[in-house]
């Protein structure tokens, strides 16, 4: 048996399901020709994503119209297992009139920054994958 044979694709709706139990990832995007990754908290709103972003690289890369990556994982000791959810799409600031959408999520910045910029990703791919843990080391310890 591969370890391929114990990998479970997830069914879309699960994948929502576990993006809305959820408010921290990480969000992939390009800046000219640099791949970034950086962690954000979001809210599902909907079938889209939504952020809050000061001014800065992720912001000027959304206005730059790139398509970025998001990803959320867990770990279960319990049961030994991880789950990934990838959403693949493409992210746009939100006008005045759209942000407001943001202020019925629960959706503040977990830093005592100002963060006024809303930005919506828009999915054009969700999968998600669930798999047993193989860490043999974790039984090695002797403490």
């Amino acid at each position: 048996m591969s370890a391929s044979d114990d990998l479970y694709e997830l069914p879309v709706e699960e994948c929502w399901e576990l993006l809305r139990a959820q408010e921290f990832g990480r969000l992939a995007f390009t800046l000219v020709d640099e791949l970034h990754i950086t962690p954000i908290n979001y809210a599902v709103d909907g079938e889209t994503l939504l952020f809050r972003t000061a001014a800065g690289n992720k912001l000027f890369s959304v206005e730059l119209g790139g398509e970025v990556a998001f990803e959320i994982d867990e770990i279960d000791d319990e049961t030994e297992q991880a789950t990934s959810v990838v959403v693949r799409g493409s992210a746009r600031h939100l006008e005045e009139d759209e942000a407001h959408r943001a202020d019925n999520l629960p959706l503040r910045p977990w830093l005592g920054t100002d963060k006024p910029n809303v930005v919506e990703i828009a999915p054009v791919e969700v999968t998600g994958r669930r798999f047993p843990l193989s860490r043999p080391w974790l039984r090695m310890r002797t403490d």
